[in-house]
């Protein structure tokens, strides 16, 4: 089992930053990727940035298409953290957060997931 705790979140007017984190512990040799998804009111979950877990810190990285150039993904082995910067902030961002982490076995899916953080943004 693995186990998320993210953090970082809040409230921030549009244009601004938030960073936040994603704290792995458990059986963190059993993932290969970790990505983060988020869930606006009334709205289905949605994928927003994902990376790879080995490689260089930044490796492999993907993103939606609406956060690219804004959000940028990395992570901290060394801390078994991964970080979703994002710029540029704009309304329709304001959403639960999401961290999961997939298993090689699972392919495109995602195993384990934290609790959420909430980001609000106003404009």
């Amino acid at each position: 089992q693995v186990q998320l705790v993210e953090s970082g979140g809040g409230l921030v007017q549009a244009g601004g930053s938030l960073r936040l984190s994603c704290a792995a512990s458990g059986s963190i040799f059993s993932i290969n990727r970790m990505g983060w998804f988020r869930q606006a009111p009334g709205k289905e979950r949605e994928f927003v940035a994902a990376i790879r877990w080995t490689g260089g810190p930044t490796s492999y990285a993907s993103f939606a298409d609406s956060v690219k150039g804004r959000f940028t993904i990395s992570r901290d082995n060394a801390k078994n953290t991964v970080y979703l910067q994002m710029n540029s902030l704009k309304a329709e961002d304001t959403a639960i957060y999401y961290c999961a982490a997939g298993r090689p076995a699972t392919m495109t899916a995602y195993d384990y997931w934290g609790q959420g953080t909430q980001v609000t943004v106003s404009s």
